[in-house]
């Protein structure tokens, strides 16, 4: 069955088809289909349109005539609102949503006739966890499925232009393969072994380094307390996440994706509500399929369709498992630190740092403790953190940190699984139109590519083709097994 027959069978075979009813400046407006809670019809779109564009003109001259010489106006105009059908609306326009936008389109079952819209909520990405992340990618993880996701990942950064070049633009990643470096105490010393076997079955390169070996290769490290060192030859390092999003988002949208600044604010059936930014406007849109890929508010996406709210011993009771949790990184200066020779440095103490540009720039950060997790209501960051719990581990590292001067710092979300820490990869096993991409804590932003063509595959194929992330799916959430992941920064 061709792609476009296998999204309009899912339309023709769903629950009853309702539409959204929703309100806008006092006009109640039902989209397409008649909701069943109405008998009446349903006013004329163009009439609609044309009341609502002389309302707004009128407050907006009562405005100016309030305010001379003021160019503010109450409410924005939205010329380009999301079309009312589409097959598939990806929720959340971060990196994870544009990549699996790009591969949906990349199929040549899908190019032409699938129409693809993109929804996301904040225009400016000033708050979006793909910019606001450190930028690694690494294959030091303990599952096989991270690391295949993070060897095709790096493969697809590696020969980024075959893929994401456009007419007017290359792109450069500002790849830099400078390689992971894990200390291990002897506490976790035999659990690195373990992950070691692991990684070299998948084929990825890694090494490992005895303290003597460590300090050969890195003077500027201090061994005092590391038995065992594991570090990345190759695939490994960091990259500018804004460039990659982007690069994502460029091409994409040169290949047909609609792109949608908006939020999701309900779900009726096959219709999503979308609000525009910083208005009272609302448009339904009515669509097959809908991904969420919306990062650290999957959770609150999710529970709109009810998912959590049934009985505790149903699957409708289980919700999903996904809430932002906020890291702070911090950019610090130290004219005398590691040089160009610098990995991205993991210490056992869970204290990271890596290289920021040259002339002695650093990044570092750590995940608090359960029990210390921040305010999530905001992205303040907390100075005092980095004070106790950051630069004394570093300067313990990296003795030449014991001078160094905090330039600046951010804060961004991780789309935390509570559950086990690791994606949530597939389709819902109560709601057969609505496919997961989130829940990565902290490591969706290099998995990106990888599982951008994963979902794809799933949407469009019906199931996994490149690489089988069937374990990564709902159902261990149903069946409690989680799939714990060692190596998580």
């Amino acid at each position: 069955m061709s792609a476009w027959r296998r999204l309009h069978a899912k339309v023709r075979t769903g629950p009853g088809l309702l539409s959204s009813r929703r309100v806008t400046h006092g006009h109640t407006w039902v989209s397409g289909r008649l909701s069943r809670s109405l008998s009446t019809g349903t006013p004329l779109r163009i009439d609609f349109m044309k009341d609502l564009e002389a309302q707004l003109g009128a407050m907006r001259k009562k405005a100016s005539d309030a305010l001379p010489g003021s160019s503010w106006t109450p409410l924005q105009q939205y010329p380009n609102l999301p079309p009312e059908r589409a097959d598939i609306v990806i929720v959340g326009g971060g990196v994870m949503g544009w990549s699996i936008a790009y591969w949906l389109k990349k199929k040549e079952s899908a190019r032409d006739v699938v129409k693809v819209v993109v929804v996301e909520k904040d225009p400016t990405y000033s708050q979006a966890s793909t910019v606001l992340s450190a930028g690694g990618i690494r294959q030091q993880f303990s599952l096989p499925e991270n690391i295949h996701l993070s060897l095709a990942s790096a493969d697809f950064m590696r020969n980024i232009n075959e893929h994401l070049a456009t007419l007017d633009d290359s792109v450069d990643l500002q790849f830099n393969q400078s390689g992971y470096l894990f200390l291990a105490s002897e506490d976790v010393a035999h659990i690195m072994e373990e992950n070691y076997k692991t990684q070299r079955d998948a084929g990825a390169q890694v090494a490992l380094l005895s303290p003597t070996q460590l300090k050969e290769k890195f003077p500027w490290i201090n061994p005092e307390g590391v038995v065992l060192a594991s570090y990345g030859l190759e695939n490994e390092g960091w990259f500018d996440p804004w460039t990659l999003l982007n690069a994502f988002r460029r091409k994409a949208i040169s290949m047909g994706v609609i792109q949608c600044y908006g939020e999701v604010t309900g779900f009726n059936y096959t219709t999503r509500q979308v609000q525009m930014p910083n208005s009272l406007v609302y448009q339904p849109v009515e669509c097959a399929i809908v991904v969420n890929a919306a990062g650290a508010f999957s959770g609150k996406l999710a529970a709109m369709l009810g998912l959590g709210s049934g009985p505790k011993d149903t699957i409708a009771g289980i919700p999903l498992p996904v809430e932002p949790r906020k890291r702070y990184v911090y950019v610090v200066h130290c004219p005398d630190g590691p040089g160009l020779d610098t990995p991205f440095l993991i210490d056992y103490s869970g204290v990271y740092f890596r290289r920021e540009g040259l002339g002695g720039n650093y990044i570092a950060g750590t995940s608090p403790e359960e029990a210390e997790e921040p305010d999530t209501s905001n992205l303040e960051v907390d100075h005092q953190f980095f004070e106790d719990k950051i630069w004394p581990n570093l300067a313990n590292r990296v003795p030449a940190f014991e001078k160094l001067k905090v330039t600046s710092a951010w804060a961004g979300f991780y789309d935390y699984n509570t559950f086990d820490q690791n994606g949530i990869i597939g389709i819902h096993p109560l709601i057969n139109n609505m496919y997961f991409a989130t829940g990565f804590s902290g490591h969706g932003l290099q998995h990106s590519p990888a599982v951008g063509r994963a979902v794809a595959e799933l949407i469009l194929d019906g199931n996994f083709q490149t690489l089988n992330l069937s374990a990564l799916g709902f159902q261990r959430i149903l069946a409690q097994e989680p799939m714990l992941e060692r190596n998580i920064v």
